[in-house]
């Protein structure tokens, strides 16, 4: 098990269950508590990462009858968090290099790229992304995995 950092890259993938019960939910909103309540708390994002969750948030009015109005206001709640982005600028080149050796996706990339670039650890929920960079310098950490308690 993995404890919570205190500095870290998420992806939309982890923030997206702050909004959507899925597995592990309750993960990820006792990880985000904890970037309201610790001062010292950096979730870091690629600008992509608004664009991506849009996504995630269309399939689920699309695929799964999600009502529209609750994406839109989901998708407010999201944007509203305290996160620090990073210009995908800095990140494309190095997005694409992970991508092309790691078989990922350069939106993958571009997460891992910004883990690489701050040096904190990349949370994601997944499971394919932490298999494909498993025993590489970039390994992400799978919100399953993680030990987060409760804020109290």
């Amino acid at each position: 098990m993995i404890t919570v950092p205190v500095a870290c890259v998420v992806d939309a993938s982890v923030a997206v269950k702050l909004v959507v019960t899925e597995a592990h939910s309750s993960v990820a909103h006792n990880l985000f508590a904890h970037l309201g309540a610790d001062p010292a708390a950096r979730f870091h994002v690629p600008e992509l990462f608004y664009a991506e969750c849009a996504n995630i948030l269309w399939k689920q009015v699309q695929f799964f009858g999600y009502p529209p109005a609750d994406a839109r206001l989901n998708l407010a709640t999201l944007t509203a968090l305290a996160l620090q982005t990073v210009p995908l600028k800095n990140l494309a080149a190095d997005a694409l290099a992970l991508a092309t050796q790691y078989a990922i996706s350069a939106y993958d990339g571009c997460y891992v790229a910004a883990a690489q670039l701050l040096g904190v650890p990349l949370i994601t929920a997944d499971q394919k992304l932490v298999n494909k960079l498993a025993g590489s310098p970039h390994a992400a950490a799978w919100l399953g995995s993680l030990t987060v308690p409760p804020v109290p």
